[in-house]
């Protein structure tokens, strides 16, 4: 054997050897949420980046092999503006919301339980999962309603009603028919739409989807994938854990502002309808889901009651 063969023979060791205390480091966390539900929500800059993509499917797939029920609810907003553009429908917005008319909608449905669904479904199964898409029209999975915005007139004082057209809120959630994928092999992957009482078809924020789905089956976890680190202090540091008051406190005094606001509120829901805790994280972190669940601090902002 040469110096050389014998070289590379060392650094594989090493390399095996550092793999093996990754893992041990990571066993008490894998027992600690075998058989447990995390809601993943799924979107940002990590469902536009193909390296970012194949990374989420390993993740979650190794998720359902160690024995936690994995659960995906995915956004598409870039990719709707896309599809509109090239349709030539406008659209605007209200509070970071897309006004939906009936031909939106439409558009909506079809790029979001059509082609990222479809998309994402088919990255986890090409890395050994067995995933299957589902919107929330399926099998009743969300009976939504329409949200209603106020917004106060500077003038008179006088609060009108918006109208954002199909734009919904889930309103009852069939939390059975989502535990039974717990026991089986499968990873639902879910697009947020919902059905309205009277047939109609309702555009759902992704966030506010997993939410609503993580309260109604008591999940262990809902984990919010976003642009950012997650939650930072005025020094733009990651403030690595927050109670509800503390949350609150910051958003009184103005360190948590703009789109992280609902993000936390979405947070704070899923807690006070019996979620273990809410994280929001940077999904722009390679493996972001592993290092957040399997190492002792986490890489997000974790949100408890």
């Amino acid at each position: 054997m040469t110096d050389k063969t014998a070289a590379v023979i060392s650094r594989q060791e090493a390399n095996w050897i550092k793999k093996a205390g990754i893992l041990s480091k990571a066993l008490p966390y894998m027992r600690r949420y075998n058989g447990k539900t995390i809601v993943i929500k799924y979107g940002g800059h990590a469902m536009g980046d193909d390296r970012l993509a194949l990374s989420f499917a390993h993740d979650v797939v190794l998720m359902k092999q160690v024995g936690m029920n994995p659960i995906v609810v995915h956004g598409g907003g870039p990719q709707i503006g896309r599809m509109l553009d090239r349709l030539k429908i406008e659209s605007s917005f209200v509070d970071g919301l897309r006004v939906t008319d009936q031909a939106t909608v439409e558009v909506v449905e079809m790029v979001l339980s059509g082609s990222i669904n479809k998309s994402i479904v088919g990255a986890i199964n090409k890395v050994g999962g067995h995933a299957v898409g589902l919107s929330g029209k399926d099998n009743n999975l969300v009976i939504a309603e329409a949200l209603l915005r106020t917004k106060k007139d500077p003038d008179s004082n006088i609060e009108r009603v918006l109208d954002l057209g199909y734009v919904g809120y889930p309103k009852q959630v069939n939390a059975e028919f989502l535990q039974m994928f717990k026991n089986t092999n499968i990873i639902p992957v879910i697009a947020p739409i919902g059905l309205g009482e009277n047939g109609e078809t309702f555009n759902i924020n992704a966030d506010t989807m997993a939410g609503a789905l993580a309260g109604a089956i008591q999940a262990e976890r809902l984990l919010l994938l976003t642009d950012v680190a997650g939650v930072l202090n005025k020094n733009k540091e990651l403030l690595h854990e927050l109670t509800k008051e503390q949350t609150h406190e910051l958003i009184e005094d103005g360190t948590i502002q703009d789109g992280m606001i609902p993000k936390v509120d979405t947070c704070l829901h899923a807690v006070e309808k019996g979620v273990g805790a809410s994280v929001i994280l940077d999904g722009r972190v390679e493996h972001a889901l592993l290092l957040e669940l399997f190492t002792e601090h986490g890489v997000g902002t974790l949100i408890r009651k």
